[in-house]
């Protein structure tokens, strides 16, 4: 027998000795459809098998997770409510709050989730003190990527500033080059904002405007300059930016027509399914500034009734933060393991790079949810701001209008 299964096994040993006979029962609706990712749930079915259980897979396509959700509400409404479904940020303490997930603190306390979580992502998973969430990877957000041969033949290196950015797009645009790709869709502007706004407002301004949603902070001269730096940056942006994926725009710089991207790591798995190798094909970088900004994937538990299914839910729990599905799963993904203590020795520079950059930023407290990845608010607050930033960048609307409409608009949706 395995670690990972003697460990499944041991922590079952937590819930009642009667249910031993029974066999786990997990019915999982979940949004991951694409390849690498239906490849993981592949491995965690398997394991989830290895330990005796049976596995009803619920999946739902549509990978920003709407139509999941819709899916998820209309079975708890009738009663039916899932072992497990994937949810994350907030959105777990609004379904807490409708009194309908189940307390899995025994298996996390049997497993030490406390000691292997960063505290921040850890927080996410709980809900009144009690653990109701299994996190299964980290996506960081603000990263920007680059196309290796593209710097070099044009005498450019990865910018530390936004001012080293500005000069190197304007040298770009000099010699031709799309500086900037990008797609006009609006979490794509979300994600391109909140990454300047890191670098401007410093991990405290940030914490304040899209955690906290300070109005002092979100109509402050460093509100204003960051809007500033999206004005510049929508010059540095080709004229046939509107509606595209991202995953066009991630092309546009493996193929030498742009220069550089800022997106989520999931962006780099396009890049290394291309065959691409970090460091010689592409390079990776966190944007400009102090920080680093999370995107996390994780399992709501819902309260369900019968042995079978109660065992089911605390072996899937086990399975999904245990070792080997966080390797498995986020080799897959592009993300990096949850658990700081998962080896990395199968994972690529730009990965190794990002779980570094976690460590420290979880004991320097600049470990930050994404605003613009349903992380650090709920929806009506996230998409207010969201819907300022890119009728700012698809417009003449000045920095000053632009941070008075944000404030605005906030109010009006709390």
């Amino acid at each position: 027998m395995n670690t990972h299964v003697t460990g499944a096994v041991s922590g079952l040993a937590i819930f009642a000795a009667t249910a031993v006979f029974a066999e786990p029962q997990a019915e999982v609706l979940h949004y991951w459809t694409s390849g690498g990712e239906a490849k993981s749930v592949a491995v965690l079915q398997e394991e989830f098998a290895a330990n005796g259980g049976t596995w009803t897979d619920m999946p739902v396509a549509g990978g920003g997770g709407d139509a999941a959700g819709t899916a998820l509400r209309a079975r708890v409404l009738a009663g039916n409510a899932p072992t497990a479904a994937q949810i994350k940020g907030p959105a777990i303490q609004e379904w807490y709050e409708e009194g309908v997930l189940a307390d899995i603190s025994a298996v996390a306390e049997a497993n030490n989730w406390a000691d292997v979580l960063p505290a921040s992502i850890a927080g996410h998973m709980q809900c009144d003190g009690t653990w109701c969430a299994a996190p299964v990877n980290v996506h960081r957000v603000d990263w920007i990527w680059a196309n290796a041969d593209v710097l070099e033949a044009n005498g450019i290196g990865m910018p530390t500033s936004w001012a080293e950015f500005n000069t190197a797009a304007e040298k770009l645009m000099a010699a031709g080059i799309i500086p900037l790709a990008h797609g006009g869709q609006a979490w794509q502007d979300a994600t391109v904002f909140e990454a300047v706004a890191l670098g401007i407002l410093g991990p405290d301004g940030y914490h304040k405007a899209f955690v906290e949603l300070d109005t002092d902070t979100l109509t402050s001269d460093e509100m204003v300059a960051v809007f500033d730096q999206m004005r510049v940056m929508r010059g540095f942006v080709d004229s046939n930016f509107s509606g595209r994926d991202w995953n066009l725009a991630t092309a546009m710089v493996m193929n030498g027509e742009a220069a550089f991207q800022i997106m989520g790591d999931w962006a780099k798995g396009e890049f290394m399914a291309a065959g691409q190798v970090p460091g010689e094909d592409f390079l990776c970088a966190s944007t400009p500034g102090d920080g680093f900004l999370y995107n996390v994937d994780s399992f709501a538990m819902f309260e369900v009734s019968g042995e079978e299914k109660q065992q089911g839910q605390a072996l899937l729990a086990e399975l999904v933060v245990g070792q080997k599905f966080q390797e498995v799963f986020n080799l897959n993904k592009g993300s990096i393991p949850a658990r700081t203590d998962v080896s990395l020795d199968a994972f690529d520079s730009c990965a190794i790079l990002s779980a570094k950059d976690m460590a420290a930023s979880n004991e320097g407290g600049s470990l930050l949810p994404s605003y613009a990845h349903g992380m650090a608010l709920r929806g009506a607050q996230s998409g207010a701001i969201t819907d300022v930033v890119t009728a700012h960048f698809n417009s003449d609307m000045s920095s000053e209008d632009a941070v008075q409409q944000l404030a605005a608009a906030i109010a009006n949706s709390l």
